[in-house]
């Protein structure tokens, strides 16, 4: 599946037209807190990092990027590709960790 078959497959799931950005953008804050929680609690708690769980947070963040993408009528492989284009500009070598 691209990105673009992502985006449209999980549009249909998208409920409401009034505050639809506002939605999403706030569920992306939450769903992303959600994995925060997931790192902190494996990195300082000393919690089994749950892959399942965490894949789960990552789909239900993806999702809200994807439609705020659709409520932005941009293609989700267009945010994709772009990064990708920014990372090379910003890295041609790859990361390289500084002295």
């Amino acid at each position: 599946m691209d990105f673009n078959e992502y985006q449209n497959a999980a549009k249909r799931t998208l409920y409401g037209n009034e505050q639809v950005l506002t939605n999403c953008a706030l569920g992306l804050a939450g769903e992303s807190g959600q994995v925060v929680d997931l790192v902190k609690n494996y990195t300082f708690r000393g919690r089994k990092l749950d892959r399942k769980e965490l894949i789960h947070e990552m789909g239900d963040v993806l999702w809200y990027l994807s439609q705020i993408a659709e409520w932005a009528d941009i293609p989700f492989e267009e945010v994709a590709k772009e990064n990708i284009e920014e990372l090379n500009k910003r890295y041609p070598a790859g990361f390289k960790k500084q002295d």
